[in-house]
C-alpha cells in the first residue's frame, strides 16, 4: 500500500516533485564541482612540488647558508698573460657549492635512524661557472711625424720617433652558468632526479658511485648539442653522458646529475652534502618526524612539502583559496538553500492536501502513517535530486577537465628550501623566483559521489521532516472544514 500510494502522488505531482528535486541538484552539483576543482588543485600543487624535490620526498634537511664575509663566496678567475702574437682562447671554470651550507655524509644516516623515517638520502647541489673568451693585442697605427733633432727635413740630427694611436685589441668573454646535481647512485628511489623520466639512454647504475658519467636535461642538452655518447667537461674532468632526462613539468631540478662521489670531488667537498631528502613512514606522521629531526639533529633546517606550499603564489594559489574557502562557503549556502526550500515547498504542498490527509485520517490512518508517506515522497525526490546533480556534477567536472584552464605558480620566494638550493643565485646570492604553468583538472572521486548522495538523502529527510511536522498536526475536522 505504501508504494502504490506513493508512486500515484509522485505522478499526480510530478511538477511539485521536479521543483523540489532542482533545487536539491543545483546545491549538490555545486558541491561535486566544488569538490572536485579543489581536488584538482591540490593535485596541481603536488604537482608544482614534486618538480622541486622530486617523488616520495616528504621533507628536506638543510642547513642555512652563513652570511657571506668580506670576498667570500665570490668566485675568481685567474688567466695566463700570453703573448702578444697569441691571441688563443682561454678558459676558466668554478665548481661551487649551491645555496646551503654543507652537512657531513654521516648527517644521512643519522637521520635515516630517526624514529618514523623510513628512507633518506642525500644529494649536492652545484653550480658550475666558466669563463671562456680571449684578449686580442691592439694595432699600433703610425701617423708619420718626426722629432725635434731628427734627419728629417728641417731636423737638426735629432732621433725620429713615430706618432700614431692603438686601435682595436681589448678582451671578449662569455659566461656560461650551469647547474649540477650530484645524486646517491645507490639510492635513486628519492631526490629531485625522481621528477624527470630518462627519454633516451639509461639512468646511473648502482655501481657507478665513481663513475664520470653524467645523465643531462633533456632542455640544457638541446641548448648544447648533446647527446648519449658525447662527453661534457667540468672542471676538467671528462664525463659520458649515458642518459638524457625530462622534466615531467616545469624545469628540470638540474641541468646536469652526476653521481655524488665526483660532484664532492669538483666541489673540494669530501663526504659532504647539501640536501637531506626523507621519506617517512607514514604520512600521517610528517609533523611528528620534522620535531624529532630538529630535537635530535643540531643544526639543521627540516622542510616538508606543506611547508613549500605556502611559498606558492600566482594564479594556483590564488585559484585554490579562492576554491577552498568561497567555493567551500557559497557550497554550504547553496545547500542550506536548497534544503529550506524544499523543506517549505513540502510543507506547502501538505498544506494543500488537507482534505486528502484528513480524509486519511478518518479512514483509520495514523498520523505516524501519514507522516512516513509524506517523508517517503520527500526522500524520493532528494534521491532524484541527487541522481539529477551527480549527472550536472559530472558534467561540470567534465567541462573543467576539457577546457583545462591554465594556472600559474610563482615559486621561490623561500629559497628553494626542498629544492636542494637551485632557486638561490648561487653562494651568498639572492633567491631567485621561478614559473610555472600547471593545466587544472577537475577530478571526481568516490568519495565526492558518496557525499553527493548522502547530502540527497539529507536532502530529502530535512524535506521530509518539514511535511511530516505539518501533516501529523492535521485533523479529519481540518479536511471536513475544506468541504464545499
Amino acid at each position: 500500500m505504501f508504494f502504490t500510494y506513493l508512486r500515484r502522488e509522485l505522478r499526480r505531482r510530478r511538477k511539485a516533485a521536479l521543483v523540489v528535486a532542482s533545487g536539491l541538484a543545483l546545491g549538490i552539483a555545486l558541491v561535486i564541482i566544488v569538490s572536485s576543482v579543489s581536488s584538482g588543485m591540490s593535485k596541481a600543487q603536488d604537482k608544482v612540488l614534486e618538480s622541486l624535490y622530486g617523488l616520495g620526498t616528504d621533507m628536506t634537511v638543510t642547513k642555512a647558508a652563513a652570511a657571506p664575509g668580506s670576498g667570500n663566496g665570490r668566485p675568481k678567475f685567474e688567466f695566463d698573460a700570453k703573448g702578444n702574437d697569441d691571441d688563443s682562447t682561454q678558459s676558466s671554470d668554478r665548481v661551487l657549492v649551491q645555496g646551503f651550507q654543507t652537512l657531513a655524509s654521516s648527517t644521512v644516516d643519522m637521520i635515516g635512524k630517526q624514529d618514523g623515517v623510513a628512507d633518506a638520502v642525500g644529494g649536492l647541489s652545484l653550480n658550475v661557472m666558466k669563463v671562456d673568451g680571449q684578449f686580442k693585442r691592439g694595432e699600433f697605427r703610425q701617423q708619420g711625424g718626426t722629432a725635434q733633432g731628427g734627419p728629417g727635413p728641417g731636423g737638426q740630427g735629432g732621433a725620429t720617433q713615430p706618432q700614431g694611436e692603438v686601435r682595436g685589441g681589448g678582451a671578449s668573454f662569455d659566461v656560461n652558468s650551469y647547474t649540477v646535481y650530484g645524486t646517491d647512485v645507490i639510492k635513486q628511489a628519492l631526490g629531485p632526479l625522481t621528477s624527470s623520466k630518462i627519454t633516451k639512454g639509461r639512468t646511473f647504475k648502482a655501481s657507478e658511485t665513481d663513475a664520470e658519467v653524467a645523465v643531462v636535461d633533456s632542455a640544457y642538452a638541446k641548448e648544447k648539442k648533446l647527446a648519449v655518447g658525447k662527453t661534457v667537461t667540468i672542471h676538467g674532468t671528462k664525463f659520458t653522458i649515458v642518459g638524457v632526462s625530462t622534466a615531467d613539468s616545469g624545469d628540470a631540478a638540474a641541468n646536469l646529475y652526476i653521481p655524488l662521489k665526483q660532484a664532492q670531488t669538483l666541489a673540494d667537498s669530501k663526504n659532504k652534502v647539501t640536501t637531506v631528502y626523507v621519506k617517512a613512514s607514514d604520512s600521517q606522521q610528517i609533523d611528528h618526524v620534522k620535531s624529532t629531526i630538529q630535537k635530535n639533529v643540531s643544526g639543521t633546517t627540516v622542510t616538508t612539502s606543506a611547508d613549500l606550499a605556502d611559498t606558492v603564489s600566482g594564479s594556483l594559489s590564488t585559484a585554490s583559496d579562492l576554491a577552498s574557502s568561497v567555493g567551500k562557503w557559497l557550497s554550504i549556502a547553496v545547500l542550506a538553500a536548497a534544503f529550506l526550500v524544499a523543506g517549505l515547498l513540502t510543507s506547502s504542498a501538505v498544506s494543500r492536501r488537507v482534505r486528502e490527509f484528513g480524509t486519511l485520517k478518518a479512514l483509520g490512518w495514523k498520523s505516524g502513517r501519514v507522516t512516513r508517506q509524506v517523508v517517503g515522497e520527500a526522500l524520493v525526490n532528494g534521491l532524484l535530486g541527487g541522481v539529477l546533480g551527480i549527472a550536472v556534477g559530472l558534467v561540470g567536472a567534465y567541462v573543467v577537465t576539457t577546457i583545462s584552464p591554465t594556472l600559474t605558480a610563482e615559486l621561490g620566494s623561500s629559497g628553494g628550501g626542498m629544492g636542494g638550493g637551485r632557486f638561490m643565485g648561487g653562494p651568498g646570492g639572492p633567491s631567485a623566483s621561478r614559473t610555472l604553468d600547471v593545466a587544472l583538472t577537475a577530478p571526481v572521486s568516490l568519495s565526492t559521489i558518496l557525499i553527493a548522495v548522502a547530502l540527497a538523502v539529507a536532502g530529502g529527510l530535512i524535506a521530509g521532516a518539514f511535511g511530516g511536522w505539518r501533516a501529523s498536526r492535521l485533523r479529519p475536522a481540518d479536511a471536513l472544514r475544506r468541504v464545499e
